[in-house]
């Protein structure tokens, strides 16, 4: 199998839209639309071919830009490592110089474009949020638990999961899901009772069993579906199965549950390295982990009580 190495950009303008550009019919997956970038070239590195693409194709010329994630998909008779760049600073407005089309793009309007199939893990990447608060999973409806969840959706939390080992009533999550809507925040569902139908959700989170038993992706492509994992097998699994993100844990020991025994940073970064999708770090999670979650190319990490 070929094995293509190629870069592109990820440009902003002035009003948050993202540039994307619309592959030509005689390319590869031509009509498809991704970000404006392409192969690199014999002994080019990454940033040498990000910088000459972007000039070719947009006749931009690249002043600052820092690597935001490293994929690898497989096609029938190719592999391509992409990697993704922030394009951070540019000259010159860009243009579609290579005759392609090209369009500013809101980015929660990305998904009405026939997108290449690894654009919609960097979605992912870019519009979920550092941090996933997952409620406690009892106690549903006291004042404790209700205090704790209308404080959580004002602060700094704008994903959360709702987490119950007993089925919930759906009036009451229906209620919840309106409060986290005023306050732009997504609520995914993890209940025993869950049919991935319901409409007072942004998605859903399965646990590691159900993960395993599915055979295909059982919520639509314009839900969120999250997917608890404790190795790099069950990881690539839910990758396959077409989870949104993974949640991986115990990354380090936790008081809940000692006998655990935590996979280690080390083990956690592989997990980061094979897959394409964001990835939580669960388990002894704090704000101070936080940044070396982020320097480990992670999306963010996970917790009940880490935040």
């Amino acid at each position: 199998m070929e094995t293509i190495k190629a870069v592109v950009g990820v440009l902003y303008n002035n009003s948050g839209q993202i540039l994307i550009a619309k592959r030509q019919k005689h390319q590869f997956m031509g009509g498809f639309w991704e970000l404006p970038g392409g192969k690199t070239k014999n002994n080019e590195s990454n940033k040498s071919a990000i910088t000459r693409e972007l000039y070719e194709e947009l006749n931009i010329k690249v002043l600052d830009l820092n690597l935001h994630q490293s994929m690898k998909h497989y096609y029938v008779d190719r592999k391509v490592e992409l990697s993704i760049y922030n394009i951070k600073k540019y000259q010159k407005h860009p243009i579609g110089a290579e005759g392609q089309e090209i369009a500013w793009v809101d980015i929660n309007k990305l998904h009405k474009y026939k997108l290449l199939p690894t654009m919609k893990a960097f979605i992912d990447s870019i519009t979920l949020p550092n941090k996933y608060w997952i409620t406690p999973s009892s106690n549903h409806q006291t004042k404790e638990w209700m205090d704790k969840f209308d404080k959580k959706i004002t602060q700094d939390i704008s994903l959360i999961q709702l987490r119950s080992k007993s089925p919930l009533n759906s009036v009451f999550i229906a209620e919840l899901h309106n409060k986290c809507k005023q306050n732009n925040v997504k609520l995914l569902l993890n209940t025993t009772d869950k049919s991935f139908n319901e409409e007072y959700c942004d998605g859903w989170h399965i646990t590691t069993g159900e993960m395993l038993v599915l055979t295909k992706r059982p919520c639509a492509d314009n839900k969120l579906l999250g997917a608890s994992t404790h190795d790099l097998n069950e990881a690539l699994k839910a990758q396959k199965l077409g989870a949104d993100f993974v949640v991986i844990s115990p990354v380090q020991a936790t008081q809940t549950h000692p006998e655990t025994i935590p996979l280690g940073w080390d083990s956690a970064k592989e997990v980061v390295d094979k897959l394409n999708i964001p990835v939580y770090f669960l388990g002894g999670m704090g704000l101070k982990d936080l940044e070396k979650t982020l320097k480990l190319g992670a999306q963010g990490i996970a917790g009940v009580s880490a935040f």
